[in-house]
């Protein structure tokens, strides 16, 4: 706008400039040394005509740039009015996420109330009775009674006790020799039924009689010396063997989960050799490209699941393995890690985002 002003500024002294050429050109002719074949009639149509055409130029561009500013504003106000759209979509699906996830922690809260109470029953092993098959046998809480000296007794049900048969009675006769070797062949020999075998290594790892120890056995060969990195990922055998690894730790989770006391199953020993083989593999993370894992590094789900399996993740910094976090963000196994690593603080959001994804996605399953 100023540089307007002062080209029609300039435009208007024309006219007073125009006056002093016309004095200058009236000397010159005073002095008829000289003849000029000009008048100055002729020069100052010259100069009018270049006045009426420098401001007909100017009011065109004046009206262009008139013309320009209301396309400006125009095209300002619409995005404006597309900013309010767009912004109150995001409130309304913020809002609708926002009772989604309420709901689904409404729905966690209530089922992890159920799972107290089934778990708080008692839990007792029963003889093989002759066929080599692991019996389990609940007894609520409703099964005992307190005398008057305080000691807990036994009270008959009714109802006959419920047993649960387990359909892979091998699983207990590997755990009750400790043979990790033949547990990590028997789970490659049933891949086609990986989820019956899963759910029954919990039960079969009661009969070990050190199953801490038997998983911590398990986990050897894990980084494989004669495979270079670079055909890890082509190795089919070696990534078999480390998802097995895996799997085992956390059975060993949902077995410590239902025993009794945990320290009788966690020696301080144990531990101490745990801590040694995270310190074995804390190095080689180092060599992870987290693009490259995608968000399903096995190395990363490994070195966590065994400080979270073996309780031990209160020897190591907790920002390290904040940052080890995303490196395994597609695996649904990861908001239980962020808990039982006590990083559901630290990271509030992952943790919540992974165990409503987790829910719902059960929940899904079950409809």
């Amino acid at each position: 706008m100023e540089d307007t002003d002062s080209v029609a500024t300039l435009i208007d002294s024309t006219t007073s400039k125009i006056q002093q050429l016309q004095k200058a050109f009236a000397e010159l002719e005073s002095y008829r040394a000289v003849t000029l074949n000009l008048k100055w009639k002729d020069l100052e149509e010259h100069f009018h005509g270049l006045e009426k055409s420098l401001k007909r130029r100017f009011h065109e561009l004046e009206d262009q740039e008139k013309e320009f500013e209301n396309k400006t504003r125009k095209a300002r106000e619409i995005l404006e009015k597309r900013q309010a759209a767009v912004y109150a979509k995001e409130q309304a699906t913020l809002q609708g996420l926002q009772e989604k996830r309420d709901a689904a922690v409404f729905d966690i809260m209530n089922a992890r109330e159920k799972h107290r109470k089934v778990s708080s029953s008692e839990l007792a092993i029963v003889s093989n009775r002759g066929n080599g098959a692991l019996y389990v046998e609940e007894k609520p809480v409703d099964a005992v009674s307190f005398s008057a000296e305080g000691k807990v007794e036994e009270v008959e049900l009714s109802p006959e006790i419920e047993t649960v048969e387990l359909s892979y009675p091998d699983l207990v006769k590997l755990c009750k020799e400790m043979d990790a070797a033949g547990l990590h062949k028997f789970i490659s020999d049933n891949r086609k039924n990986l989820a019956a075998v899963r759910e029954e290594i919990p039960y079969a790892l009661s009969a070990a009689p050190n199953a801490a120890c038997l998983v911590l056995d398990s986990l050897e060969g894990f980084y494989c010396t004669e495979v270079s990195n670079q055909d890890v990922k082509k190795d089919a055998n070696l990534l078999g063997l480390r998802r097995t690894c895996i799997m085992l730790m956390e059975c060993l989770c949902d077995f410590l989960r239902n025993s009794d006391c945990v320290s009788n199953v966690i020696s301080d020993d144990i531990k101490d050799r745990a801590k040694t083989v995270a310190e074995e593999w804390k190095p080689r993370l180092g060599a992870l490209d987290m693009d490259a894992s995608n968000g399903n590094s096995l190395e990363a789900h490994a070195f966590l699941q065994l400080l979270a399996s073996f309780d031990i993740a209160s020897g190591f910094n907790e920002e390290e393995l904040c940052r080890l976090i995303p490196m395994v963000s597609r695996r649904r196994q990861t908001a239980d890690l962020c808990r039982y690593l006590g990083l559901s603080e630290k990271m509030p959001g992952v943790y919540l985002f992974f165990t409503s994804f987790i829910f719902l996605e059960k929940d899904q399953n079950l409809k």
